[in-house]
């Protein structure tokens, strides 16, 4: 997708999401602002609702006086609707604004006649307890009117599913910003989104046809299933791709079923519950796995079933280990992994925690671990920072496989690509930069070469670096060093023929997996303390990603001269307005 039409249609999204945001100047007063999502999101996704199913609307209510009295009708009215869903109310918007006096009456009718799968999703926005507070502000008409304006048209003829897609997510982010949620709440622009799409089809032989599962354990509104969906067809329009996806907070739910059910696709797909202690995908494995799950949010409300299953070991998604209880990313990684079909592969979003967060065999060590281990990571890529619209941190996207080419095999490849951005001309939120064009195919090709120590686009300017590692490079063993205490005179205090261990002078070294602790200890450590000695007991593996480490560059300090001629000049400058200032006063 070219940066033209991200451009084009961010403008379009953000204009269409503007006017719709603004029918909630009629619920001033009567709703706090950060209420008016309660009203316009689920509003938007009726409005949607019945401008798909308007060009076939007479038809339905033909169908319907003739089928109504058989005791299956679902299959009639979805045929004569044309999707997955149906209304067999007489009302349309226009019909329901003909009648001002009996607004509510008819507007109640009209989305009784709606089919079950949008009553479940109408449902979730507790959509019946809105209306009545509506109704008693004296809005009802006004609302209906303004999303029935021309500016509020959404059906697919004007405003294709990705795109109403995007309109869903800038409401839900600006309901979201009105209640001043934290960091960990945040969206992924389309940018990133094909980015990660890019990465996990850069090496896919999409030639042949056939069925495609896609899955997303923390799916917002489907965003990064509808993209991954469409990049898929830029490949091969016959492909099938069936997406999955699972999400715990009901008004997103709501639209992200919405959604599927306009694409085409089975809304029974969509699942609502908390991913990690209400799993409604056990069982299942997906070809790709793509997801932009919370971070830095504990998972304290899924404690208990997270522990439980941690305790049933292989026969549970969190065997290798659990993280700290205050940030929960991890465990989305390992449902993830759960997740992967044998060829499988996964594209997954983190902040830069999971990289080196806990000490050697702890929980978070012991997950990188068995994500090495298993050389199920590929790659990570570094983002540059302000990528998110409500976050401007770090963040890395890990590539995961488990049928990696064999030039990959036992290989990982850290991709440096905070630099390769284009800074927006007009920020949205926190969001400051772009991966545009240029920038995504830089990384893609790097990741697509895997090339140690490559450089890809102008180190002046927009650029990533690429390395290559053996996974046992980022394994070290903690080995815990012991000096002995001594007595007055300076002698070794000994027991039993050893030595005592003074704990006051006790330490600790990391020693990389592919050196020789013994070699290690020889060179670094006894040159220093000749009396020092390992306690093999304590030793512990562990595992860790320093990619600042590994791509840092040296900068030269400044020369001395240079520093001394900036002073110089600086303390001159400073005479000088003294001496103005004190010839002024005289």
């Amino acid at each position: 997708m070219s940066d033209d039409k991200i451009n084009v249609v961010g403008t379009n999204i953000r204009e269409k999401a503007t006017v719709i945001w603004n029918v909630a100047n009629h619920l001033f007063g009567y709703f706090k602002p950060h209420e008016y999502g309660l009203v316009i999101l689920p509003m938007t996704v009726v409005k949607r609702f019945h401008d798909c199913l308007l060009p076939t609307w007479r038809a339905v209510q033909d169908t319907y006086e003739k089928v109504k009295h058989l005791a299956v009708i679902d299959g009639f009215l979805t045929q004569a609707s044309g999707y997955q869903f149906y209304n067999t109310s007489k009302f349309t918007f226009d019909k329901l604004l003909a009648d001002p006096e009996n607004i509510e009456a008819n507007f109640r009718d009209y989305l009784a006649g709606f089919s079950p799968n949008v009553q479940d999703v109408l449902s979730k926005f507790d959509f019946d307890t809105v209306i009545k507070r509506v109704v008693e502000s004296g809005s009802l008409y006004l609302v209906i009117k303004e999303f029935n304006s021309s500016n509020g048209y959404l059906g697919p003829d004007k405003i294709s599913a990705v795109d109403c897609g995007y309109i869903f997510e800038d409401l839900v982010r600006r309901f979201s910003e009105s209640f001043g949620e934290e960091a960990g709440a945040h969206f992924t622009s389309r940018d990133i989104i094909y980015l990660m799409t890019d990465l996990l089809l850069c090496d896919a032989d999409l030639s042949h046809d056939g069925n495609i599962t896609v899955y997303d354990m923390t799916m917002g509104t489907s965003q990064m299933l509808s993209c991954m969906e469409e990049r898929i067809h830029d490949f091969n329009k016959n492909i099938e791709v069936t997406c999955f996806g699972q999400e715990f907070n009901p008004s997103t739910f709501a639209i992200a079923k919405a959604d599927m059910m306009i694409r085409g696709g089975d809304p029974n797909n969509m699942r609502f519950g908390d991913t990690l202690s209400d799993d409604k995908f056990s069982g299942y494995t997906f070809r790709y796995c793509i997801s932009n799950p919370p971070f830095g949010i504990d998972w304290k409300r899924e404690k208990a079933a997270v522990e439980a299953e941690h305790k049933k070991g292989e026969l549970g998604r969190f065997a290798p280990g659990l993280p700290k209880i205050s940030d929960g990313q991890q465990l989305f990684l390992l449902n993830g992994l759960s997740k992967m079909a044998p060829d499988g592969k996964m594209a997954i979003i983190q902040n830069g925690s999971p990289l080196f967060s806990g000490d050697a065999e702890s929980g978070p060590s012991e997950i990188r671990r068995y994500v090495l281990e298993n050389d199920w990571l590929d790659a990570i890529v570094q983002l540059s920072t302000d990528q998110f619209m409500n976050t401007g941190i770090s963040t890395y996207i890990w590539v995961c496989s488990k049928n990696k080419p064999a030039y990959r095999a036992g290989k990982v490849q850290l991709i440096d690509a905070s630099r390769c951005y284009e800074a927006r001309r007009k920020s949205i939120g926190t969001k400051r930069n772009d991966i545009t064009d240029l920038c995504r195919r830089l990384i893609v090709q790097a990741y697509g070469e895997f090339k140690n120590d490559a450089v890809y686009g102008d180190k002046d300017g927009v650029y990533c670096h690429s390395k290559i590692f053996n996974s046992e490079e980022f394994g070290y063993y903690k080995i815990t060093v012991e000096r002995p205490q001594r007595d007055e005179n300076g002698e070794i205090i000994t027991k039993k023929g050893k030595p005592v261990a003074d704990t006051k002078l006790r330490d600790t070294e990391n020693v990389p997996m592919t050196d020789d602790i013994q070699g290690y200890f020889e060179r670094e450590v006894l040159p220093y303390a000749p009396d020092a000695w390992i306690d093999e007991k304590k030793t512990k593996t562990g595992y860790e990603i320093p990619m600042t480490r590994y791509f840092y560059e040296y900068q030269p300090p400044e020369p001395v001269e240079s520093i001394v001629e900036r002073i110089n000049a600086l303390e001159k400058d400073i005479a000088d307005s003294l001496n103005a200032l004190f010839n002024r006063e005289g």
